[in-house]
């Protein structure tokens, strides 16, 4: 039987190779507007919050440096989509090179809803970078109970409001 002799270092090596490669699998490398690297870019979606006031749910977007007119917004009853392009601004008076680690681009993210929302009267705002819906919330469906009267001639029936 052959001894092996254990290397930490070379285990660690390994390590930090597998995750340099998990690492650059999940972003993309896009060339700098510099001459100094390029610079790794991951997708980026905007973070959200949503806040239930009881008869209306209000959604918070981050979403600094987009306009308005580059926000695409759409509201079903069960989720809201919102599309968007951040544009980059090339500065042709700068001289040398220069850093910049803001992402811009295309994104997109669609956030499940936790109720049901009336999607013809959602009121939106956008004002220093926040993205704020208000979604008033869809009435729940009443059951209706029906009752049955019989007659000579024909059946009949009767609309019953139910609280179930």
């Amino acid at each position: 039987m052959a001894l092996i002799r254990w290397e930490p270092f070379r285990e660690m090596e390994l390590l930090r190779r597998q995750m340099d490669q998990l690492f650059s699998e999940m972003s993309v490398a896009e060339p700098s507007k510099s001459d100094i690297a390029p610079v790794a870019r991951t997708a980026w979606v905007p973070a959200v919050e949503i806040h239930d006031h009881g008869s209306e749910l209000v959604l918070r977007a981050e979403i600094p440096g987009v306009d308005s007119k580059d926000l695409d917004v759409q509201v079903t009853q069960d989720a809201v989509s919102i599309t968007g392009e951040h544009h980059y601004k090339h500065n042709e008076k700068s001289q040398g090179n220069v850093r910049s680690e803001f992402r811009y681009g295309k994104f997109q993210r669609i956030i499940p809803l936790p109720s049901k929302v009336q999607n013809q009267q959602v009121k939106a705002d956008l004002k220093d970078g926040i993205l704020t819906l208000s979604l008033p919330k869809l009435e729940p469906e009443k059951n209706k109970v029906f009752k049955v009267n019989f007659d000579n001639s024909a059946t009949t029936t009767t609309a019953i409001e139910s609280s179930n």
